[in-house]
């Protein structure tokens, strides 16, 4: 490189005049860098703006802290150990405040509490499930009743019901041809 052109990249870069770059360069035997930190010492060169970088959210609107989102979350949100102890709470109030009802044409055949009709299915479940289903096709439905709402299991039960209820039709209806 010409001792011109580094006169002039010095110019450009330090924002002086032609004689003070060419003097800087001779002070400096030619090596730019020292003619651009000799031109700061002087006071010739403005020192570049130094710029500050935070990963701090104080700094920036609408940033928010990972950590403080993490806490946040698990002060709200249930974990594991809560929604079993929610469901087991409703599902000992059931057994408590509720009743199994066993019906057939309208009349009541028995009812029995729930929390009995738990331990029977729980000992027997093969047999009482075989003979829950076998009785939908003469007729008999079941239902919980009670101070809880249990709507969906009502309609389940009503739902199987009536499956039993047309299949033991199409059964007949084959029979009879």
């Amino acid at each position: 490189m010409t001792m011109l052109e580094k006169v002039e990249m010095l110019r450009e870069r330090a924002d002086v005049t032609y004689e003070e770059a060419k003097n800087a360069l001779e002070e400096s035997d030619g090596d730019l860098l020292d003619a651009m930190v000799l031109l700061e010492r002087m006071g010739k060169v403005k020192k570049p703006e130094q710029g500050t970088y935070s990963t701090g959210y104080e700094e920036q609107a609408g940033y928010v802290r990972v950590q403080d989102k993490v806490d946040e979350q698990r002060r709200y949100a249930p974990h594991p150990g809560q929604i079993v102890g929610k469901i087991l709470r409703k599902v000992l109030q059931i057994l408590r405040n509720d009743s199994f009802c066993v019906e057939r044409f309208g009349s009541t055949l028995f009812m029995m509490p729930a929390w009995l009709f738990a331990i029977v299915l729980f000992f027997s479940w093969r047999i009482s499930l075989l003979v829950m289903i076998a009785s939908l096709f003469f007729g008999v439905r079941y239902r919980f009743v009670g101070d809880d709402d249990l709507t969906v299991a009502n309609d389940i039960m009503d739902k199987a019901g009536s499956l039993a209820e047309d299949v033991s039709k199409e059964l007949r209806r084959d029979k009879e041809r």
